[in-house]
């Protein structure tokens, strides 16, 4: 393992994992955008409470994307995220070890 500084703007770590992650690699991250970015390039992605995204899903994923930020913009605001859980720390595991069982068995 080795660590990695990247520059303090706004999107600079993901530039910085948009760059450098590979076909195979997996990447976890809650960022729908750059989720569908990485997908397409044979990426595996999953969020932190272990939603593993998929090719076929992420234009469903962006629209909905878009329709919240639209709310956001009316003043209209969800209530926010739920809390992290137990539920969410299982299923992550759960996916997270099929995805590198799947990577493994290649």
């Amino acid at each position: 393992m080795k660590w990695v500084y990247v520059d303090t703007e706004k999107e600079a770590v993901d530039l910085y994992i948009l760059n450098h992650a590979a076909r195979g690699d997996v990447v976890v991250t809650q960022d729908i955008g750059l989720a569908s970015m990485l997908v397409n390039r044979g990426v595996h992605v999953i969020s932190p409470r272990g939603n593993v995204y998929e090719e076929g899903e992420m234009d469903s994923a962006l629209y909905h994307r878009y329709l919240q930020a639209k709310q956001r913009r009316q003043g209209v605001y969800p209530k926010g995220m739920k809390r992290f859980s137990d539920r969410d720390r299982r299923l992550f595991l759960q996916n997270f070890e099929k995805i590198l069982s799947k990577l493994e068995g290649k």
